[in-house]
């Protein structure tokens, strides 16, 4: 008995996911239920078709709320919060692009690197102080597109980094041109090749 998602004299449908290499929907393969950090539910497994990291948000068949975990508390910009792994990277990324963010967070937990990803629960106040994680992580993945260069939360996040001489790496989701500030930083086109370009930011995180 899995919950109340299904009924058990039914076949149960294959759970689908978007993935980012293949841009189309597909089959997940060996899906398992997992929640964010915020404790919402997801589901991360691999593509049918490329064998590539899927991540799906949302309630599936495969959660059982009873399992759910508390969501964890980062800090609220008076108080600091738990300490981040050595050399986490931190992920910025517009709202609009919350599925490929996603999408590259999951393969670098994947080979073993720690990842926050960028919060837009409209809780960060980020006018007024700077949110733990951005002190405690080492390193930033900037999901660059347009809305990303309109965010003031993303410009707040590598602006900080920025200033602190933290190391910026830029993941081109889309055919725009980087701030001028930061317009030496690692570059990366994931407009073409998903996995060429992961795997070559790869390399310079390392």
């Amino acid at each position: 008995m899995v919950g109340e998602y299904y009924d058990e004299d039914e076949e149960l449908e294959p759970i689908e996911g978007y993935c980012m290499r293949c841009r189309e929907s597909v089959e997940i393969e060996n899906p398992q239920p997992v929640w964010t950090r915020k404790g919402l539910p997801a589901t991360r497994g691999e593509c049918s078709i490329c064998g590539g990291t899927v991540f799906r948000m949302g309630k599936t068949y495969q959660h059982d709320e009873k399992n759910r975990p508390e969501a964890v508390q980062v800090g609220d910009g008076k108080r600091r919060g738990p300490k981040l792994e050595r050399d986490t990277v931190y992920v910025t990324y517009a709202e609009a692009d919350e599925d490929i963010a996603r999408q590259i967070g999951a393969d670098l937990e994947k080979v073993g690197i720690a990842v926050w990803l960028h919060e837009h629960d409209g809780e960060t106040n980020w006018a007024s102080g700077v949110h733990p994680a951005l002190i405690d992580c080492a390193r930033m993945v900037y999901v660059m597109s347009q809305s990303a260069l309109n965010s003031d939360p993303v410009i707040s996040a590598w602006t900080y980094f920025r200033n602190e001489r933290k190391p910026i790496v830029i993941a081109q989701i889309e055919r725009v041109d980087p701030p001028d500030r930061i317009r030496r930083s690692p570059r990366f086109d994931f407009t073409s090749d998903y996995k060429r370009s992961f795997r070559a930011m790869l390399d310079v995180l390392n």
